[in-house]
């Protein structure tokens, strides 16, 4: 049973939506207030979330910038495109503006679960004994954890994206200047060398190779 978080600080609607939502055979939970869903999300992980954006506390903005791996619907009632435009690239998938159809909006959260089970079956990429997760932004070796910097983490990834592929210095530097535009060329190597050390200590292999004048590319398993 999918569980779905609805983030509303209007009653009325809180149970509507669940009335429709529990016919539809959906787990529903409620939060009326953005400090509210913070506290609930990690003990709860629900599958998907109704985010209405003008609540008490942390307004729906700011929930979104704090939700990495959880498809989020925006219901609310401001219809500023440029509004929608900014939520949907800052990490929502979806905006509804109230009043809504109740059946299109059971319509999208279909969509929307079935597009995050499809990308759940390719988010994690193996190499070796390396797990990395891409949902909760993860690293393991052996089941153990490796605490990884943003950027560290963004190399990895790319690294492991493309792992029989030489990646350039340059090349690096363009791909992750989004998640880290403070890595620069200066420090890009010393952010590799932390990195290797980090995979290195946990099981004494090697896992990056540097390919000498050119980049660097995951050790040959």
């Amino acid at each position: 049973m999918k569980h779905i978080l609805i983030v509303d600080d209007d009653v009325y609607i809180n149970q509507m939506l669940e009335e429709v939502l529990a016919s539809a055979g959906y787990k529903v939970t409620h939060a009326y207030s953005g400090t509210e869903a913070l506290l609930l999300i990690p003990s709860i992980k629900p599958d998907l979330i109704l985010l209405d954006l003008m609540l008490p506390g942390l307004s729906g903005e700011e929930i979104i910038e704090e939700i990495s791996h959880i498809p989020v619907i925006v219901i609310s009632a401001k219809i500023d495109t440029k509004n929608k435009i900014s939520l949907l690239l800052n990490g929502a998938v979806d905006y509804v503006t109230k009043p809504f159809d109740v059946d299109e909006l059971l319509a999208r959260i279909v969509a929307q679960l079935r597009h995050s089970q499809t990308n759940s079956i390719n988010s994690v990429l193996e190499h070796g004994d390396i797990r990395l997760d891409l949902n909760i932004r993860t690293v393991s070796i052996k089941n153990i954890e490796v605490k990884l910097t943003k950027t560290e983490y963004a190399i990895l990834k790319i690294l492991m994206e493309n792992p029989k592929q030489v990646i350039t210095k340059n090349i690096l530097l363009e791909r992750i200047s989004e998640e880290t535009p403070d890595c620069m060329e200066s420090s890009l190597r010393v952010h590799i060398s932390n990195l290797r050390k980090k995979l290195r200590d946990i099981s004494d292999k090697e896992y990056i190779e540097a390919v000498w004048g050119i980049g660097f590319k995951m050790a040959e398993e």
